[in-house]
């Protein structure tokens, strides 16, 4: 389900919107994946078909979304993982009234890493959410229900979150793209932060094309959030954005990491034969200044940021959170103020290293994988916080570097979940990277795990 079919079939067909809900509802109750939290009452959507517009005026009209479960909507409650910390929110957070306002119709909110703090699908009381290739593998989190929701086709988009790879990891898994836009273009106003500095709100969708037209409809500043940044480059023309124009940037072999495993190593040196056959040049970079960064995320004191997101909660009920989850939010309290100014320090230090690094070789944007490997859930439930860091190693440094990113499907391993292609440029470089990913998805196939249904 993709938004421009959709509208097609809206255009030229007697299909409509009430159409397209019942047949999303149908779909939900018979498709067993864990992806959903709450969804709202299949006649209450059925009545907000009756209050759009038309295509013309409305770019989401009559098209079903979902939202991970720590971003408010009035019409559901917010629980972000943990059903003792639910509250009903008064308003729409801003982005999701943006996408109504544009004629999106919300079905529900998705399952997910309890508070934003996995990049597994697995620590949920909701129950894990699976890979929709093979149930045996991880989805992927901490926006997993969202990644779920879109693959199974349950929805044509959905929101998730991204603070260290949660907007791209389920993606990757679940053969989807998956937009990290710029830190601040997308309000995070009434969006239960992880780390507050650093949150994205995310985008899954089958396309491309899709991920900047939901981003279009939902970027702008926004008074309500302090972090919130004014950028016009996502609605402005560009000049030539194919490969054959750019010089991209790859991890050095020193940099490279598969954690031993080769069929990851194998779809990511296809995918590079690919680039470079298309690409002006391709340069070998050295990655260290995004391992080190990295490193900082959860070996370092913004783990104290992810604390005092729910301090007050998680001081008056530890209990109420899942072992693991508890376990690293627990860190924050053994920070001093001397070793987050330390760490400030030393990230701006990394930050000036990684702007050297994409103006000395003149790159206009860096491929990484997405992930090094893919785990079985018993795999990270017998090592849930070391299997977790390995599937951060190339996103967890995004962020604190500033940088915009976008997952694409670049096949699939042997056992069934997908394998995913990261692109990276310096903040800004959103509409680029989307543009590049939408000439590599087209020349890339992955199976659609919903199209035998």
């Amino acid at each position: 389900m993709d938004i421009n079919t959709l509208h097609t079939k809206y255009q030229t067909t007697s299909h409509t919107p009430v159409d397209t809900v019942d047949a999303v509802y149908d779909r939900i109750r018979s498709d067993e994946t864990n992806a959903w939290i709450s969804v709202r009452e299949k006649d209450a959507v059925r009545e907000a078909c009756a209050r759009l517009q038309s295509p013309t005026e409305q770019p989401l009209y009559g098209v079903p979304f979902a939202i991970k479960d720590n971003i408010d909507s009035s019409v559901l409650p917010t629980t972000a993982g943990c059903p003792e910390y639910a509250y009903q929110p008064d308003d729409d957070a801003t982005v999701v009234e943006m996408l109504r306002a544009a004629g999106g119709l919300l079905i529900g909110k998705t399952n997910m890493d309890q508070f934003a703090t996995g990049l597994v699908g697995t620590r949920s009381p909701y129950g894990a959410c699976r890979n929709v290739y093979n149930d045996d593998y991880i989805s992927g989190g901490s926006s997993s229900g969202s990644a779920v929701a879109v693959a199974r086709n349950h929805v044509a988009f959905a929101l998730g979150t991204d603070t260290a790879g949660s907007g791209r990891v389920p993606a990757a898994f679940n053969g989807l793209v998956g937009l990290k836009p710029t830190r601040g273009r997308l309000s995070t106003a009434g969006v239960v932060p992880a780390c507050k500095t650093l949150d994205c709100v995310s985008i899954f969708t089958h396309t491309c094309q899709d991920a900047l037209l939901v981003a279009s409809v939902a970027a702008g500043d926004d008074p309500a959030d302090p972090y919130s940044r004014p950028f016009s480059e996502l609605d402005a023309e560009l000049g030539t954005t194919d490969l054959s124009s750019l010089t991209v940037g790859i991890p050095d072999a020193v940099g490279l990491e598969f954690f031993g495993d080769e069929a990851a190593n194998a779809l990511f040196s296809s995918a590079i034969e690919l680039i470079e056959s298309r690409a002006d040049a391709v340069e070998r970079v050295d990655f260290s200044v995004f391992e080190e960064t990295a490193e900082l995320l959860y070996g370092g004191p913004w783990v104290a940021e992810r604390l005092a997101a729910i301090e007050s909660f998680f001081e008056t009920n530890p209990k109420a959170c899942h072992p693991v989850v508890r376990e690293i939010i627990a860190r924050g309290e053994t920070y001093s103020a001397v070793e987050t100014f330390n760490a400030f320090y030393q990230l701006e230090s990394l930050k000036a290293g990684c702007e050297t690094l994409f103006g000395e070789q003149d790159l206009d944007l860096l491929v990484t994988p997405t992930t090094g490997t893919v785990y079985t859930v018993d795999e990270i439930r017998e090592q849930p916080i070391e299997r977790n860091s390995t599937l951060g190693y190339y996103t967890d440094y995004v962020n604190l570097l500033d940088l915009a990113a976008i997952s694409v499907p670049a096949g699939q391993f042997p056992e069934g979940p997908g394998f995913g292609l990261t692109l990276l440029g310096p903040a800004g470089t959103d509409r680029l990277l989307a543009t590049v990913g939408d000439e590599l998805q087209a020349a890339m196939t992955v199976a659609d795990p919903a199209a035998a249904d």
